[in-house]
């Protein structure tokens, strides 16, 4: 049995007239600054929001459809059908594509389908390499970064639900080791005082196995193996490694990384609506530009359009490690998270503490072409992609605010996003392979 094309291109058109009835508050050509914020107070997030009125200004864009790279939409018409969630949520029969392209909001599992088809989202599906990252922390008052970090090489290489690149569409290294990707980011370039540092994690098929994480010290010269928690922010701070996930200004967690980076079987999901809201996923510029009506904290004067989007609440699971220190010690027990519902990457998410206050805010920024860098000579691809030019994590509690620049705004590699061209192999994500690289 398939799910036709002409159904989930359907279903995508719907979505985008949807979008346009709803979208009577603001007008292509409009720029949103803190003096019309108000205008947009329900279009976006309340933690985007909170940002618009420090300056983050807004220009707005006509919708445009994002259509699939034609590989994945095929993989979705021929796999999709034969997808199911078990009693518990967990994924089975996935092999490529979209796993759930047609959600009815009344099923009670919609939520955590969503978020599956986040997690398998059409951006890059069988390996890729974001060159010269920069991660820039700015205190209350903007201005210069009071830290920083470059890194080389932040990548992935996928052995299930591969669609473009041999072998199609699962590696053997997800059928026997059941390893669903691996994933690098190393050598850090910035600051000196850390240069050659890495990390590089293995994330498995199977729920219960707990994924695999190395970090290469170059000071001592040595690749060591960390505990599975130590990357995630819902870990209690006294399990910080000692070059942790975050740093007193620098308020970035792992498990924020591209919107979500922690386990799906790890939480549990709501879904609390399908809206009409506004979200940067035609962005104009590349590398990103800092608000200047900010002073840096943010990205802006940016593409935000109309979109349809998934609004989903994830709670932690008091699963395994959780059960040793007590759900208290949870840094952050709630995430929102805004999804769209085209292209299933998410636009924005608010984070919440434990006493149930809105403490950070992700604005994540999207374009749509067919290279990053329109002189591109190498990473140029048969058909418009979707992908990550910036990420804000504004703690709004201390006004501490970090960009991660996707690419970075002083790397000296043009080419920038390399998605789906076989760069990436296993052995450059094996983690002595960090040794060799870091020590150089």
């Amino acid at each position: 049995m398939r799910i036709s094309v002409s159904v989930i291109g359907l279903a995508m058109g719907s979505l985008l007239l949807a979008v346009s009835a709803a979208a009577s508050s603001v007008r292509p050509g409009e720029m949103i600054t803190p003096d019309n914020a108000a205008v947009v107070r329900d279009l976006v997030s309340p933690g985007n929001f909170l940002l618009v009125k420090q300056g983050m200004e807004m220009k707005i864009v006509p919708s445009e459809r994002l259509e699939w790279p034609p590989p994945y939409k095929a993989a979705t018409e021929k796999y999709a059908a034969q997808v199911r969630l078990d009693s518990k949520g967990e994924l089975q029969n996935y092999v490529a594509g979209l796993p759930f392209p047609l959600i009815d909001p009344n099923d009670p599992a919609a939520a955590t389908k969503v978020m599956w088809n986040f997690s398998y989202r059409p951006q890059y599906t069988d390996d890729v390499d974001v060159r010269e990252v920069q991660i820039s922390s700015y205190g209350p008052n903007g201005g210069a970064p009071i830290e920083q970090f470059v890194i080389g090489h932040v990548a992935f290489y996928f052995n299930t639900g591969r669609t473009e690149v041999k072998p199609i569409p699962t590696d053997p290294e997800g059928l026997g080791p059941g390893i669903r990707y691996r994933f690098g980011a190393f050598p850090f370039e910035q600051p000196a005082e850390i240069e050659g540092l890495g990390l590089v994690r293995y994330r498995y098929i199977d729920p219960k196995h707990e994924d695999d994480t190395w970090i290469y010290n170059p000071g001592r010269r040595r690749v060591r193996r960390v505990a599975a928690n130590a990357l995630s922010d819902v870990a209690p701070p006294s399990s910080k490694m000692s070059n942790g996930a975050a740093t007193f200004v620098n308020n970035l967690d792992a498990d924020s990384a591209f919107g979500f980076a922690a386990k799906i079987e790890d939480f549990n999901y709501r879904l609390l609506g399908l809206r009409p809201m506004l979200a940067s996923v035609n962005a104009q510029n590349i590398p990103a530009t800092p608000c200047q009506a900010d002073k840096n904290r943010t990205i802006c004067p940016e593409n935000w359009e109309m979109r349809q989007l998934y609004v989903i609440e994830a709670t932690a699971k008091p699963v395994s490690w959780h059960q040793k220190i007590g759900n208290d010690g949870l840094t952050i027990p709630k995430r929102i998270f805004y999804i769209d519902s085209e292209m299933w990457f998410i636009t924005a998410s608010d984070q919440y503490d434990r006493s149930g206050k809105l403490w950070k805010t992700l604005a994540i920024f999207n374009t749509y072409r067919d290279r990053a860098i329109p002189n591109a000579t190498v990473a140029i691809y048969p058909f418009k992609r979707s992908f990550q030019t910036a990420l804000v994590d504004e703690d709004l509690q201390s006004g501490y605010s970090t960009v991660v620049y996707t690419p970075g705004r002083e790397g000296n590699d043009r080419e920038c996003w390399y998605i789906n061209m076989r760069v990436v192999t296993k052995a450059f994500l094996d983690p002595n392979r960090m040794k060799i690289i870091g020590s150089r």
